[in-house]
């Protein structure tokens, strides 16, 4: 079948690529909410997520601050997704479908934290991990520790399904939080109270970017546990 076919090609060539996390997303429920023009959203209907994880090591030195190494290893990795998915839409290109990669980071509307389109969501859709109650996606393996970049196609592909789990008794990024801004369920997080945090951080200069880190450095995943798309 086609669709299983280009699926199986995609993850050969992403797994060549050195990333972490792979998988498709039906994006028909949420085309809607993307920054996107509807000249291009009613010709496709999948997303293709990509994961790499991020250094927990660097992640260890983050305490109550982002510090200027997480800074700089954040801006590093979501480049690294870029180059990634320019290559990757390039491979769909070349098979004659449409591949229209999405920046990992880049916000079109600060105040309200929106991006063309959440990679966060399109994760979930592709079944990389469950929206936790620090509002990120987390992953099984990773915890938050990763970063995201969707590409936009029409490529025939077979799609994931979202994965049914949920962050059970840990509650660590809720006793991390410096203002408090993660609550007992995913729906009551308080984005004005984490934007705060994240400009003063940002008029402090510790970063030139509006980034935290506290609450991911916590969220570490269940290590050796192993899902169908892992590499």
């Amino acid at each position: 079948m086609l669709k299983n076919k280009n699926y199986l090609r995609l993850e050969k060539l992403i797994k060549e690529l050195g990333l972490d996390l792979f998988g498709v997303a039906d994006i028909n429920p949420i085309k809607n909410e993307f920054f996107i023009s509807d000249k291009i959203l009613k010709k496709i209907d999948k997303a293709v997520s990509l994961g790499v994880r991020l250094s927990s090591g660097i992640l260890e030195e983050v305490e109550d601050k982002p510090t200027r190494l997480y800074f700089h290893h954040y801006r590093t990795v979501n480049n690294f997704l870029d180059q990634m998915a320019f290559k990757i839409s390039s491979f769909i290109q070349e098979k004659g479908s449409i591949a229209i990669p999405i920046p990992a980071s880049q916000i079109v509307d600060w105040q309200n934290q929106k991006a063309h389109l959440s990679h966060k969501k399109i994760g979930f859709l592709a079944g990389l991990g469950w929206i936790g109650r620090n509002n990120l996606l987390v992953n099984k393996k990773f915890g938050c520790q990763f970063r995201l970049v969707s590409i936009l196609t029409d490529m025939p592909l077979k799609t994931d399904s979202p994965v049914v789990q949920d962050c059970g008794n840990c509650r660590l990024c809720i006793e991390v939080c410096p203002v408090k801004a993660i609550k007992e369920e995913s729906k009551d997080f308080d984005h004005l109270k984490c934007f705060e945090k994240l400009k003063e951080f940002q008029k402090q200069r510790l970063v030139d970017q509006y980034i935290c880190g506290i609450c991911v450095k916590v969220c570490k995943g269940r290590e050796g546990v192993r899902e169908r798309r892992y590499f």
